[in-house]
């Protein structure tokens, strides 16, 4: 039985018709992946924009002065007692750091340092967080170059564990605040809270180059 040409043409263009849908369905179904809501997207990173030594050294000046100031320094001694007022002398009450870092025994620094600071003349300066460093991370600021702060910051065993992101994160610490905020009596330091961040974020971003010796 033969079969009718017209039959045979119809067939034919129906087969193009699918072939020509399923081309469009697949090209459709491609470009509707792309825009997911769940589609992969490349994380943004602080990392290091652009190594220039001159400008890094250049910015930590500026983070140096400021982290050797008493409103910084003073938490962060070389022993286990804090400093205390603009000429850093040790802490009058003679508290200990403390393995948490927030004193020992009954003299915790929450007992003098409120949660905010205590109105008057050189009265306590106040913060939720008030405490030293821990003592299996001291941070040590007092007695250090400007190339040994620089690498102490930098090094993760440390600083806490810190990378570049947690670390320009960590300039807007509450504590690292208060220094701007240390109560009546008490100098401020050297430069403002957004300068000092800019520079800290400059020495990080430019490759966090330590001074030389």
């Amino acid at each position: 039985m033969k079969q009718d040409p017209s039959n045979r043409a119809n067939q034919f263009v129906s087969l193009k018709a699918a072939l020509f849908v399923s081309i469009l369905l697949f090209i459709f179904a491609v470009g509707a992946s792309a825009f997911r809501k769940d589609a992969p997207v490349k994380e943004v990173s602080l990392n290091i924009i652009n190594r220039d030594s001159t400008e890094s050294v250049k910015a930590f000046e500026t983070v140096y002065k400021t982290l050797m100031s008493p409103r910084c320094m003073n938490c962060h001694p070389a022993g286990n007692v804090p400093l205390q007022g603009d000429d850093s002398h040790l802490h009058a009450m003679a508290p200990k750091r403390g393995v948490e870092g927030k004193g020992v025994s009954a003299m915790k620094c929450s007992n003098c340092h409120q949660e905010t600071n205590t109105p008057g003349l050189h009265m306590p300066p106040g913060n939720p967080e008030w405490h030293l460093p821990p003592a299996t991370m001291k941070m040590v600021f007092e007695g250090k170059s400007a190339h040994e702060l620089a690498e102490q910051l930098m090094d993760k065993k440390k600083n806490g564990n810190k990378d570049i992101k947690k670390l320009i994160e960590h300039a807007d610490d509450g504590l690292v605040l208060a220094g701007w905020n240390p109560g009546e009596g008490r100098t401020l330091p050297p430069v403002t809270h957004a300068e000092f961040k800019k520079a800290w974020i400059t020495w990080l971003q430019t490759g966090a180059y330590a001074p030389k010796k």
